[in-house]
């Protein structure tokens, strides 16, 4: 176990120095999955339902910035407050966001792509000048918060498919309507493994997902009851590897990557995806993007040599 004397790049207590040549910032902590609600009553149909509110929590979800205008008119000539007419343009903005999320995430559930055109429908006309910054907004939101991409599958009808991110298979949804994604909470956890010397003790890591409002023993609106999830359900899924080693004359389980998740993904895929929302590139994490270049070479090798074995019997 490498991990003991050795502190992760991508999370780092308060007050520990910042290595050198290292990206600034906190990786972990520039990922705030968990709002501050206790339950969630997402509905297709609401506006400003529980899955807006929990990701304005997070501080994921605001609306984009657009130019302002020193003066508004009330088509009288007479100069109104900018300030109140701003705050409402923003908050009927952020409105629309919500909406289009909604409607994202009901897509997602039935496993039913999506058109522009529908989209357009669902944020009015009125804003369809604003509707590539709302889309690129809502696109990261459903990235950052609930581990789906939207990919565009079809240039010419401008068609669009949500499907979890990092090729991975599971999101670990209920099949109704109340349950949310709980994708990203895996990447950060394989993320975290994996930047802690692909091994990382129990402890340490709930440590770390506290900091996102996450607890071992305290039930989440998202993720249930995360304990259960992370030496469960993502055990029996094959995602994750829990296990009670000896250290320093003490017994403690450490979490590890399970075989699904070296089949599905990548260290490389799971730390360009987290550096993307740390602003900042991969490469900046020097030591853990020449150990992830290293995993994509030995992959390529190793099909390279199932390649030629299946050549050979053949």
């Amino acid at each position: 176990i490498l991990m003991g004397d050795q502190r992760s790049q991508l999370y780092r207590p308060e007050g520990q120095p910042q290595a050198q040549g290292e990206a600034p910032g906190r990786l972990w902590t520039v990922i705030p999955i968990a709002g501050k609600h206790e339950s969630t009553n997402s509905s297709f149909s609401s506006p400003v339902s529980g899955t807006q509110r929990e990701v304005s929590a997070a501080g994921i979800l605001s609306p984009p910035q657009f130019s302002k205008s020193s003066e508004f008119h009330d088509g009288t000539g007479a100069c109104q407050d900018p300030t109140a007419h701003e705050s409402s343009h923003l908050g009927t903005l952020e409105v629309k966001m919500g909406e289009l999320l909604q409607l994202l995430l009901h897509k997602y559930r039935m496993k039913e792509p999506i058109t522009k055109v529908e989209m357009l429908s669902c944020v009015g006309k009125n804003y369809e000048d604003q509707f590539p910054a709302i889309f690129s907004k809502v696109c990261g939101c459903m990235q950052l918060a609930l581990g789906i991409d939207v990919k565009e599958v079809d240039p010419v009808g401008h068609s669009y498919e949500l499907n979890t991110a990092l090729g991975l298979t599971y999101d670990g949804m209920l099949d109704d309507d109340q349950s949310m994604p709980k994708t990203s909470l895996l990447i950060m956890i394989l993320g975290l493994i994996f930047s802690e010397g692909n091994c990382a003790f129990e402890k340490e890591l709930w440590e770390s997902l506290s900091v996102m409002g996450v607890y071992a023993d305290r039930e989440h609106h998202i993720y249930g009851e995360p304990r259960k999830l992370l030496t469960e359900e993502w055990v029996r899924e094959g995602y994750l590897e829990y296990l009670q080693v000896s250290h320093s004359d003490l017994a403690c389980c450490v979490f590890l990557w399970g075989p699904r998740a070296h089949a599905e993904t990548t260290k490389m895929r799971v730390l360009e995806y987290l550096a993307k929302f740390s602003n900042t590139d991969a490469r900046s994490f020097a030591s853990l993007y020449e150990e992830a270049l290293r995993d994509e070479q030995a992959r390529v090798q190793a099909g390279d040599a199932v390649g030629a074995g299946g050549g050979a019997r053949a």
